[in-house]
Parts: C-alpha cells; structure tokens; sequence
C-alpha cells in the first residue's frame, strides 16, 4: 500500500522531538564534488547505526536496532535531506532495498551509493539487481577485500568491481588497508573509486602483535591509522570515499573533537574527496551538527 507522504511528514514533525531532531526549512548543500554523472556532498550519511552494526559489541548493536526501526531510518533520512546532505551509503541488502523503496516513494532525493554486503558477494549475479535502483556506484565490501589482500585472492576483487563498470555503473573497492590502495595502484588497475576506513580494523591478531607487540580484544582504532591512510587517498587520483572517521563513536568525546576530525580529514584528503558518517541521532541532532561541523570544518580550509 502506498504512503501517504503528508501524513509521513506531519508524523517526521510530531516525533522529532523524541530523536533529538527539530524540524526546521531545510538547508542548502553542502558543498559538493563531481562523481561521474552525480554530485555528491563532502558529508555523506553512512549506513552502520541505521542498521545495528555498532562496531563496539554486540549490546549496543541490539539496542541501536532495536530503536532503528524502519520510521526511524526514514526520519534520518530525510532530516539529512533538510540539513544539506545529499548521499546515503549503504550496504545492499533486503531491509536497506526495503528503505530505499520507501525513502523515495516518499520523495526521497538523496543519492544511492552502494556497498556489496552478504549474498551480493556470494552472488554477483544480484549485481543486475542493484543496478536496477540506479546507484552511483557500487563497491566490493571492504572486509572481504582485506581478507582476500591477505589470501593472495584479489583477482577476485577485480573481478567484482570489473562486473559493476560491465553493468554500466562506476565499481570501486572498499579497504581498510592502506596497502590494499597501495597494492591496486601500483599494478594500474581500472577501479573507478575507493572507499577507505581511516582506521586499519581488519587487522588480524598476528599483524597487531607484529606491527605493535601485543593484541587488543576485538577491532584496532590506533591513532595514527588516519594518517596512514590518508597519505594513500592522497597518492591516489581516484576519488575516495574516506569513512569510520570518528571511530566507530569512539572518537566523539569531548564534543570539540568531532569538528576538529572533520578539519584533520579535510585538509587530508583531496579536493574531490568526500567522507562518510554514521549518525544515530537518538539522544542530539546528529544530522545538524555534523552537517555544521562540515560547513564550518571546509570554510576554515577555503574549500
């Protein structure tokens, strides 16, 4: 059955209050960069909190899920719409489909940027399937890259992202590996972009305690990570979508560290780069205050 888009809205406007989101005019863009045949904002939201992957533990990944139904999701959404983002990044899967059917029934806008995730990277067929919703790109998933990197198997991520240009769509590869860029761009393979992780979480225990001594438990956030990766993204001509800027939430205390992640990364990344955020606005405005952190962050760079 078919929404009614005006109820949808004066309901978004009724219960804003309760994720910490006011309704306001939206705002104009954000700056933008050229990707291919769309434009895309410096700030894109990224698909994570929407849908449970906390990247902490497995509680606060059920407690984001369980609040992140799916009228919550379109209330972000939109409420990104309203504050000048203009792209979601999201993994491919039924409920993320789900959305984005009912995001744009409802006269959604933003653009579509696509992560291969699960049965996409066991089936490439499904490929023809994502094409179908015209995304602007869709990337090999970035933990299976690092571990095929690792395997000796990266001919088969060439070959996924060979078979999204096939399609008629721009095929990237996500890493968390800054030698995964290194390892592409010196045998001059034909990707159109990369999205990065500023932070290397893939490594397994044994490169830890090589590169460091000893192991943490669970995923590795070290500090100078972002520069490592970041000098990748600048050896690079290709466009790179850098993401997990704040840590997976672990970098956004005290607030003021946030807007300062924002100028690190922009001033780190090219000029036709861009960076994707979670946002789970449960408790603030998250939308808002990132979207003004970005404004503020690229005017203090003339950008």
């Amino acid at each position: 059955m078919p929404h009614d888009r005006a109820a949808s809205r004066r309901g978004f406007i009724q219960s804003a209050a309760g994720m910490g989101i006011a309704a306001a005019a939206p705002e104009p863009q954000l700056p933008k960069v050229k990707f291919f045949k769309a434009e895309v904002t410096r700030l894109i939201i990224g698909s994570n909190p929407l849908y449970g992957f906390a990247h902490f533990n497995s509680i606060l990944g059920r407690l984001m899920k369980e609040w992140m139904t799916q009228e919550q999701r379109l209330k972000v959404l939109k409420r990104c719409e309203e504050v000048g983002i203009n792209t979601w990044q999201v993994h491919f899967d039924q409920d993320s489909v789900a959305d984005l059917k009912r995001y744009r029934d409802e006269g959604g806008k933003m653009n579509w940027l696509l992560l291969g995730h699960g049965e996409m990277m066991k089936n490439p067929g499904l490929i023809k399937d994502a094409v179908k919703l015209n995304p602007i790109g869709i990337a090999h998933h970035g933990s299976l890259t690092d571990e095929r990197f690792r395997a000796g198997e990266m001919d088969k991520v060439r070959d996924f992202y060979r078979m999204v240009q096939d399609a008629g769509v721009p095929g990237g590869i996500s890493t968390h590996n800054p030698a995964v860029v290194d390892y592409v761009e010196g045998r001059g393979w034909d990707n159109d972009y990369f999205m990065t992780c500023l932070y290397r979480v893939t490594r397994a225990p044994e490169d830890s305690r090589r590169e460091f001594g000893e192991a943490p438990l669970g995923e590795t956030y070290f500090e100078k990570d972002p520069e490592r990766m970041c000098k990748m993204v600048r050896q690079t001509k290709k466009t790179c979508f850098a993401f997990k800027l704040l840590a997976a939430g672990r970098g956004i205390d005290p607030a003021s560290r946030i807007e300062q992640t924002f100028r690190f990364v922009f001033s780190n990344i090219k000029p036709q780069d861009a960076a994707i955020v979670g946002m789970w606005p449960r408790f603030k405005d998250e939308p808002k205050e990132n979207a003004a952190a970005v404004r503020r962050a690229l005017a203090s760079l003339g950008a």
